[in-house]
């Protein structure tokens, strides 16, 4: 088809679609608003887990002056939580995609993967 550059294309049929326009469901600047939704969301979590952390830091610190040996429920949630903190900021830096627990993924048990 030859046109012009005074003619403008219209689409033929309703599955020619505009160029402009993304043809998937959602439309890319609608996944980024959702995406700054779930990052402000992590932002809170992050911070809770923070102050989590710095509990468990404290506890842990005494537990151990006192009985010469660490709690170890205490070292799981250390890990967990350095776990959790580790994917929240790989979601937040744009470097996952996966979200972190409660959305896409279950509470972190181990190290980072």
């Amino acid at each position: 088809m030859n046109t012009t550059s005074s003619e403008k294309h219209v689409p033929d049929s309703e599955n020619e679609s505009n160029t402009t326009e993304p043809d998937d469901t959602g439309s890319d600047s609608n996944k980024i608003w959702w995406r700054l939704l779930f990052m402000l969301i992590l932002v809170v979590l992050y911070s809770v887990s923070r102050i989590v952390m710095s509990a468990a830091v404290i506890f842990q610190f005494f537990w151990v002056l006192f009985t010469d040996e660490p709690n170890e429920p205490l070292l799981k949630l250390g890990q967990s939580l350095a776990t959790y903190t580790y994917q929240i900021i790989r979601y937040l830096t744009f470097n996952s995609e996966e979200r972190p627990f409660p959305f896409d993924s279950d509470w972190p048990s181990g190290a980072p993967e």
